[in-house]
């Protein structure tokens, strides 16, 4: 990641406070190969720049979006989701992610909008953040797919993979999987769920946790594969896990074939004016 943690987008003093302003929500995704990251960088194409400047060219205001996940370069997004004040009401909220749509490059897509209710804020409302991450076992090159996947040339026992990752579920120090260049000092998480799943030709990846470190879940994927393909039983990793040892970590495993999935809500955070209360919710709305 080329932020300091996979939790949340940098926030400025007000972004958002308002007056008669609407918080507007929206579903993003998007194809990370071709940007320098999510967050906004000086000099480098960017998909937070990217969506400021679409915002900008359809309200003619400088709109600053705060953000579920930051997601580093090559890392893509299926379920995204930024909010932001919107003081212009010239555009039902529902219809602002077909407007911004028609301000974004291709590789950008706004999938749904929604008003949200004061005081929701993508970062710190949200409850989980998912992610995924996409191996595939053949080494023949498919430019189709290429961008998206991470080929191993192999097909890992789903069964093996899924004794270590239950390693990994409940509240843990997990510093052996923080990248060297990660300085926060917050390195205990708790993980909800980790499990390998066959989805097609590919095996998939899928975790969830409120907050990750940067690179953890690459490192994670690639430190499960290696202890895999030796044979290596759960207390081999949860050993590693206790060490805190980056040293004994794997090699972390390339951006392109993580995807943020989605991210959940409580449902209070998520109701506007009308809306019924319930149980908690993922906003993406992805078919599993």
């Amino acid at each position: 990641m080329s932020d300091a943690c996979m939790d949340g987008s940098a926030t400025v003093a007000g972004e958002h406070d308002g007056v008669g302003a609407r918080v507007i929500g929206v579903r993003v995704a998007y194809d990370g190969s071709g940007f320098s990251g999510y967050q906004i960088q000086n000099d480098r194409r960017t998909v937070q720049g990217e969506i400021e400047k679409g915002l900008e060219r359809l309200f003619s205001e400088h709109i600053r979006v705060a953000s579920a996940g930051r997601t580093d370069s090559g890392v893509h997004a299926r379920g995204q989701f930024i909010s932001f004040l919107l003081e212009n009401r010239s555009i039902p909220a529902a219809k602002v992610a077909v407007a911004l749509n028609t301000r974004l490059p291709n590789d950008i897509s706004a999938i749904t909008s929604e008003e949200m209710p004061e005081g929701f804020h993508a970062r710190y409302s949200a409850l989980q953040r998912v992610y995924r991450y996409y191996l595939h076992p053949s080494t023949a090159r498919d430019p189709l797919r290429d961008r998206y996947v991470w080929r191993v040339g192999r097909v890992p026992s789903i069964a093996k993979l899924n004794r270590l990752a239950s390693c990994l579920i409940g509240y843990h120090d997990f510093t052996i999987f923080a990248s060297a260049r990660d300085t926060t000092d917050r390195r205990l998480r708790t993980i909800d769920h980790a499990a390998f799943f066959p989805e097609g030709e590919c095996v998939v990846f899928e975790i969830a946790a409120r907050s990750f470190m940067w690179h953890m879940v690459r490192s994670v994927v690639g430190t499960i594969l290696a202890l895999e393909k030796a044979g290596a039983d759960e207390s081999v990793l949860k050993g590693m896990i206790a060490s805190g040892d980056r040293s004994l970590a794997g090699e972390t495993a390339p951006a392109k074939g993580l995807v943020f999935h989605r991210v959940i809500y409580q449902a209070e955070n998520m109701l506007a004016p009308g809306r019924v209360p319930g149980v908690a919710r993922s906003v993406t709305h992805v078919a599993e």
